[in-house]
């Protein structure tokens, strides 16, 4: 009664209705020019998003599943759908993930993933995973089950003439010391056997792509092994997944190597090295989560989108600082708010 009482004895006095009509003459004004802020803030806000690398080429982040270890493999559907939440949005996976192709397009659904590509050996890898050394058909078959369409050779094959690991050697130094052992001629046959490979994928509806470490990058004659991969693979059949981080490592600058080589890149790992790494052939580097390091994703993205990337996966090498999904969860961060 009393707030009522007050307006109705305003408004008979003449002096006092003019003060109210100013008052409310103001606060709607105001109320007006807040409202127009809010309007161009959320104005400038948009434009800035869409500025942003992937929203603006309306591009899924994903994930190399190698980058979190065993973890898919104790609890796929729960690490998937982690990665979801986290704002991932398509998967690399290697081979099955130890799974059958039906078993792992259900755990991608439920998570509301995609899978665009999966890392698939030339040879049998003795562990009861796919390789292209088997049938193409079926391989193609569960490949599409999963929805892939780039079978991505993962390294490359070892020349039989190569033994096993020595006493002693692990896993990578054996790879290192294999790699320096290649020839030429191994690079050509390698080559042969992606052409190969390519075209038979190609019948079943299916791209083939390469993907590289540093030893790719080690001198062979005038160039390097990398460059008689790209001279001896059909562009038709065979294209190139760049591993960032090795590439880098290798010594070489990724950005002048996607536009020399326009459209035969189409997937790209996201992968960051610090400085500290010192070039190499063997294998080696100094990880860093993504935007941590010394590369510049800003340029590499943008010349990856200009060369025909329209796949990028994080990939983050050991050893990690934290547990793995912390820094995949970085990693995304960073990416999502590179211009």
């Amino acid at each position: 009664m009393g707030t009522g009482g007050d307006i109705q004895h305003e408004a008979g006095n003449p002096d006092s209705a003019k003060r109210l009509a100013t008052t409310t003459r103001r606060a709607f004004l105001g109320a007006a020019a807040a409202a127009g802020c809010m309007a161009a803030t959320a104005g400038f806000a948009a434009p800035a998003q869409r500025r942003r690398f992937f929203a603006r080429h309306d591009l899924p982040i994903g994930l190399q599943l190698y980058t979190l270890g065993e973890a898919p493999y104790q609890d796929l559907e729960g690490t998937l759908q982690t990665l979801a939440r986290i704002g991932y949005r398509t998967v690399e996976t290697v081979g099955l993930m130890k799974r059958t192709a039906g078993e792992l397009r259900t755990a991608l659904d439920r998570a509301g993933l995609s899978c665009p590509s999966a890392h698939v050996p030339l040879q049998a890898d003795g562990g009861g995973g796919p390789s292209l050394a088997g049938d193409v058909g079926r391989l193609a078959a569960d490949m599409h089950h999963v929805g892939v369409r780039y079978v991505v050779v993962p390294i490359f094959p070892l020349p039989e003439r190569i033994d096993g690991p020595r006493k002693g050697e692990d896993g990578l130094h054996f790879l290192s010391r294999a790699g320096s052992e290649m020839t030429a001629a191994d690079w050509r046959r390698l080559a042969a056997q992606l052409n190969e490979k390519g075209a038979a994928l190609k019948r079943e509806g299916l791209k083939l792509a390469y993907h590289n470490h540093n030893v790719e990058f080690t001198k062979q004659g005038p160039g390097t092994a990398y460059d008689l991969l790209l001279a001896n693979t059909d562009p038709d059949v065979v294209w190139f997944e760049m591993d960032v981080g090795w590439v880098a490592a290798a010594g070489v600058d990724p950005i002048p190597l996607l536009r020399a080589h326009r459209e035969r890149f189409r997937l790209m790992h996201v992968k960051d090295i610090k400085a500290s790494t010192v070039p190499n052939n063997g294998f080696r580097m100094d990880p860093a989560d993504v935007g941590s390091g010394a590369l510049d994703w800003k340029s590499i993205l943008s010349a990856g989108y200009g060369a025909g990337v329209r796949y990028y996966y994080v990939e983050q090498e050991p050893p990690f600082t934290g547990p793995r999904m912390d820094a995949a969860r970085t990693d995304y961060e960073y990416l999502v708010g590179v211009a």
